[in-house]
């Protein structure tokens, strides 16, 4: 026993000599660079001009990518909010960090790229958004939102261990506390900052200035809108269509109320349970009237009088016009659109002043700006809003890098980066060993030296969890490559999906068991085994083996 003990000494013994070693090791790194990741949430890639948007204003975002490198292949590994953020603190796969699900608890006590920051003596934050049912872990400071948190005069929870609602529009606050810190921070010390965005998440509430700001526009309807689902089962049996998901009140703002609720009023989760428990129309009715009131119960005076003149200006109109059918979806779609990119405009428009600011306290030159949203998101493609499946819209994201040291303005790539790509790239950049156990790349080759890139993935591995609330998509597994898309559904749809993306770049066509087809998709399976196996998914190798 003695002699265990011993050995068992020796070894911390050496494990804690050769951290301190790397941690000198990047510490004594010349002007090492400070790091700003701002990560937006359910932002859709085809709604930034830098990717294409036609309609759409993000003048600060395209500028950032004018500045840098845009990336037109990155995806996300599961395509909802919390996993996303997880991935990004870990590196791995929701099935390797434990959080593949929204609203449980992330284990921090686990490898955290936050936490080897920290031992480099990176000075590190997050500010916004964190959604990952606990407190943060690796941050020096941080003021992050509770939950989801809310647009007007949100809560923040502090590092310093209290709460605090904080008047104003939260993604305005956000940009004030990122100011706010980093004009606090030790200047003799490198820092890192997670700016956590609330905007672009569903239920799409402008800052009041943007309030109408594309309400001239009539905005063309996806090809794919009144999508059939022919030959696919999982997309027909989704639950978040404009159509029917989308609800009038809550969503669009739709008679809703902007009266300050009654002080035994039911919580907004209350609601929520009740209005999943209510099995008439006329119970489901009812409680819609309450959401309003409840929604907007923080509004200041000021917020509750302009919302309160816009939206009743919306209402009146839909009073008016007596809607049904196609006539009615369309509508909602035309109102859907006009209050996500309205909201989407604060979100560039403080994206511009966190540059301004860098640009005017001379920090732009070395420091780091990465912009991405932790997943994509349906414009009306399929019918849709939401996320979550494997195709392009839900996985596809917009992600740029800019880095005057050692990126050049205005270049893009497009090699298959992923979401935990970004752990690894920013301990690399910080002079920092990337972890074994870390199942991305570093993107720093990319950004010296796409060309000088050989070995670069050709191929994504994909796997979804949330399963059935809240959108009733099953759940699913799959790979996609530059070309090809290929998912196996599981659970009570259990199917297979194939699709050529060059073809058929919308994805309504199903080759899978198409006559023609079998060498293709006997070459993918054997590439997504290769996949589920290295990445060590044992739950989809059980599936991936069994005959439907």
């Amino acid at each position: 026993m003695k002699n265990y003990r011993n050995f068992l000494s020796t070894l911390i013994g050496f494990i804690s000599v050769c951290g301190s070693a790397q941690q000198l090791k990047a510490q004594q790194i010349p002007n090492r660079p400070n790091i700003i990741f701002i990560l937006s949430d359910d932002h859709a890639y085809q709604t930034v001009g830098a990717y294409g948007a036609k309609i759409a204003k993000t003048p600060n975002i395209d500028r950032l990518a004018k500045q840098g490198v845009r990336f037109n292949n990155a995806v996300v590994t599961n395509a909802i909010c919390g996993p996303s953020r997880a991935t990004l603190l870990t590196g791995k796969y929701s099935h390797k960090n434990g959080y593949p699900l929204n609203e449980q608890k992330f284990d921090t006590n686990q490898t955290l790229f936050s936490v080897l920051l920290q031992q480099a003596s990176y000075q590190t934050a997050w500010l916004g958004k964190w959604h990952l049912g606990n407190l943060p872990k690796g941050f020096d400071y941080y003021n992050i939102l509770n939950g989801q948190g809310q647009y007007f005069n949100p809560d923040f929870i502090s590092s310093a261990g209290d709460t605090t609602q904080k008047e104003g529009y939260v993604t305005n606050i956000i940009t004030d506390l990122t100011k706010q810190w980093i004009e606090k921070r030790d200047p003799s010390k490198p820092f890192f900052l997670v700016v956590g965005e609330k905007a672009t998440h569903r239920s799409w509430e402008p800052d009041l200035q943007d309030l109408g700001a594309y309400d001239k526009i009539k905005f063309p309807l996806p090809s794919t809108f009144y999508d059939h689902y022919e030959t696919r089962l999982a997309a027909k049996d989704q639950d978040m269509t404009i159509d029917k998901t989308m609800n009038l009140t809550s969503d669009l703002k739709v008679h809703a109320s902007f009266d300050k609720p009654a002080a035994n009023a039911p919580s907004q989760k209350e609601l929520n349970k009740l209005f999943q428990a209510a099995k008439t129309p006329e119970e489901k009715a009812a409680l819609q009237k309450q959401f309003g009131s409840r929604q907007f119960g923080r509004l200041n005076d000021e917020q509750r009088k302009a919302y309160s003149a816009y939206y009743g200006k919306v209402t009146r109109e839909f009073d008016s016009l007596k809607l049904e059918g196609k006539a009615l979806v369309e509508w909602k779609f035309q109102r859907y659109m006009k209050d996500y990119l309205a909201t989407a405009n604060s979100l560039d428009r403080n994206i511009g002043k966190m540059l301004d600011y860098l640009d005017a306290t001379g920090l732009s030159e070395n420091t780091i700006v990465i912009y991405a949203s932790d997943n994509g998101f349906y414009m009306g493609e399929h019918g849709w809003f939401d996320k979550r499946f494997v195709y392009e819209e839900s996985i596809h994201v917009p992600m740029i890098v800019r880095y005057p040291k050692l990126t050049k303005a205005g270049t893009t790539t497009d090699k298959i980066v992923l979401n935990n790509d970004w752990a690894p790239t920013i301990l690399d950049a910080a002079g920092i060993k990337v972890p074994a156990d870390m199942q991305g790349k570093s993107l720093l080759p990319l950004l010296k030296d796409e060309k000088a890139v050989t070995n670069w993935r050709k191929d994504a591995y994909y796997h979804y969890y949330e399963f059935p609330q809240p959108h009733h998509v099953h759940p699913h597994f799959g790979i996609r490559s530059d070309r090809y898309t290929l998912a196996r559904f599981y659970g009570e749809v259990n199917s297979w999906e194939l699709f050529d993306n060059q073809s058929d770049p919308k994805q309504v066509k199903n080759m899978y068991g198409q006559k023609g087809q079998e060498k293709l998709t006997a070459d993918l399976k054997a590439k997504l085994k290769k996949l589920i196996v290295e990445f060590d998914d044992q739950e989809a190798l059980k599936i991936f083996d069994q005959k439907i």
